[in-house]
C-alpha cells in the first residue's frame, strides 16, 4: 500500500469510490514536466488530483546527461513527489504503474508494488507519460545499447563508461583495450552531442592522471547519425558552430551513416565494423505504452492525436500532453522539448479548473517558443530564438543560469551550483561510482 499526501485509499474501500463525494476526480498519469505543470495548475482549484507513476521523483530531464558522465549525483536533479506537493492539499500520490484504460468506463486499472491490481474512477484524465527510446524496429539493439530517459539508465551509462576505463587499464590486449577506450553515440540530436561532449571532458580532463597503464585522452568518441548534420533542429549556422566545437573537444561526427547492427562487440555502420565496449542510443524516440492504451488515433512513433484543446476527439475528459501529445501548429510539429510540455500542462490544468467551474474554455492551446539551447561541453552553448542565433561563453552563462533556476527545489540548485562551481575551477566531478564491478566480455 502507498502512503498519499492527504488522503489514503485503503485497499478494503472500493478502488473506484472517490473519497469526497461531489469532487471531480483528476487522474494524472506520468510526473515529468507535463504532469507536474498540471498539478500545479490545479492547485486552487476544488477538485481531487490523484498523481500515478511508476516512479517516486521527478527528473530534470535536461541534465540527466551529467548524470550518466558522473558530473552530478542522481539526487542533485532529482525531487520527491511528496516533498515537492506536500503543501497541495488537493493532490494525493499512488506509486503505481499503469496497465490499463477504460474511456468508456473512466476508469484506469493500475497495479501497486505488493498491493496488487485496482481499478480507480476518474472524471477527468491527463496522460503525461512521456517517451521512451525508440530502435526504429530494431529493439534487439536496446540490450547493447542503452537509451537515456531515467536515473536508471544514466547510472548504467555511467557505469558503462567508468569500468570500460578499468577493464581497459587491467588488459594487456591492444586490441580489447582499444575497444574498450571507443565510446560509439549513435544520434546527433541535442542528447548525443551533449552526451559527447561532456565523456569528451571527461577524458581529456577529469580522468587525466588516474591511471597507469592507460592514457584516457586517447579514447576515441564517435557521434553517427543518420542525417546530414548535428541538431538538425537548430539553425544550419548554429549546427557548423557546434560540429566545429566537437571536433576540438576530440569528437569524430559521422553523418550520413546508418546503423545496421549492435552487439556486444560494437556497431556495424555503413558496412563496417566499429569495436566499442560502449554504445549508447541517443537517437530516435516513441511514446510510451499507455498512449496505446486510450485506443485513439497515433502517428508513426505511437503519440496521441490532439485536439485544439489537447484532448481527445472522442473523449473530451481525456487529455494528453507533453510528449505524449502530437500537435501541429502553423504547420510544424509542436516540439517535444521541457518547455512545450510544462506549456501544455498548465494549460490543461486551467482548462480542467475552467470546466468544473463552468465557465467558458477559452482560446486553443497555442505554444509559445521561449527558444531552445543546448550546451557543448565547458565555456560553450548555443541558442536560437526567433531571430536570435548565438553560440559562445556568453550563452553557456545564461544556459547555466537559466538551468539551476528551473530546478525543482532550493536544495537542488544549491548542490548543482556548488558542484558546477567546483568542478569549474578542478575539472573534478562528483558521482565517479561504479555501482557493481565491471565484466569483461563474453569469451567468443
Amino acid at each position: 500500500m502507498t502512503t498519499v499526501l492527504t488522503r489514503s485509499f485503503p485497499p478494503e474501500k472500493p478502488a473506484a469510490a472517490n473519497t469526497a463525494p461531489g469532487k471531480k476526480r483528476v487522474v494524472i498519469v506520468g510526473g515529468g514536466f507535463a504532469g507536474i505543470a498540471s498539478a500545479r495548475a490545479l492547485k486552487r482549484s476544488d477538485v481531487e488530483i490523484l498523481l500515478v507513476d511508476r516512479r517516486n521523483h521527478h527528473i530534470f530531464q535536461p541534465l540527466l546527461y551529467q548524470v550518466a558522465t558522473a558530473v552530478l549525483a542522481p539526487a542533485e536533479i532529482a525531487a520527491p513527489f511528496r516533498q515537492l506537493e506536500a503543501k497541495q492539499k488537493n493532490l494525493s500520490v499512488l506509486l503505481a504503474e499503469v496497465n490499463g484504460i477504460n474511456p468508456v468506463a473512466r476508469t484506469i486499472e493500475a497495479t501497486c508494488p505488493g498491493a496488487g491490481s485496482r481499478k480507480i474512477e476518474y472524471d477527468f484524465l491527463v496522460v503525461a507519460a512521456g517517451m521512451r527510446p525508440s530502435y526504429f524496429g530494431h529493439d534487439e539493439f536496446a540490450r547493447f545499447a542503452p537509451g537515456l530517459k531515467n536515473l536508471n539508465d544514466a547510472e548504467t551509462i555511467r557505469t558503462k563508461i567508468l569500468g570500460a576505463f578499468e577493464l581497459a587499464e587491467s588488459t594487456s590486449d591492444d586490441e580489447e583495450r582499444a575497444r574498450q577506450m571507443t565510446f560509439v553515440l549513435v544520434g546527433a540530436g541535442p542528447t548525443g552531442v551533449e552526451l559527447a561532449a561532456s565523456i569528451a571532458q571527461l577524458v581529456s580532463v577529469t580522468l587525466r592522471r588516474n591511471f597507469r597503464n592507460i592514457d584516457p585522452a586517447k579514447s576515441r568518441i564517435l557521434l553517427l547519425d543518420g542525417g546530414t548534420r548535428v541538431l538538425p533542429t537548430f539553425a544550419e549556422s548554429l549546427s557548423r558552430k557546434v560540429a566545429k566545437r566537437l571536433k576540438k573537444l576530440g569528437v569524430e561526427v559521422m553523418n550520413g551513416v546508418k546503423v545496421e547492427k549492435v552487439d556486444d562487440q560494437g556497431v556495424i555502420a555503413a558496412g563496417e565494423r566499429i569495436a566499442s565496449a560502449t554504445v549508447l542510443w541517443t537517437a530516435g524516440v516513441a511514446a510510451s505504452p499507455v498512449v496505446k492504451m486510450l485506443g485513439t488515433t497515433m502517428d508513426r512513433a505511437g503519440r496521441a492525436l490532439v485536439g485544439p484543446f489537447l484532448d481527445l476527439p472522442e473523449s473530451p475528459d481525456v487529455f494528453v500532453v507533453g510528449d505524449a501529445a502530437a500537435m501541429t501548429q502553423d504547420g510544424h510539429p509542436v516540439p517535444g522539448v521541457a518547455q512545450a510540455a510544462i506549456q501544455q500542462g498548465r494549460f490543461v490544468g486551467r482548462l480542467i479548473a475552467r470546466r468544473v467551474r463552468g465557465r467558458k474554455e477559452g482560446r486553443p492551446f497555442r505554444y509559445r517558443s521561449k527558444g531552445n539551447m543546448a550546451v557543448v561541453g565547458k565555456n560553450f552553448a548555443i541558442l536560437e530564438a526567433g531571430w536570435l542565433r548565438t553560440g559562445g561563453f556568453l550563452t553557456w552563462l545564461v544556459w547555466a543560469a537559466l538551468h539551476v533556476l528551473s530546478l525543482p527545489q532550493l536544495q537542488n540548485r544549491f548542490r548543482v551550483q556548488t558542484q558546477w562551481f567546483w568542478s569549474y575551477l578542478t575539472g573534478q566531478r562528483s558521482s565517479r561510482l561504479i555501482s557493481e564491478a565491471p565484466r569483461p566480455p563474453a569469451s567468443r
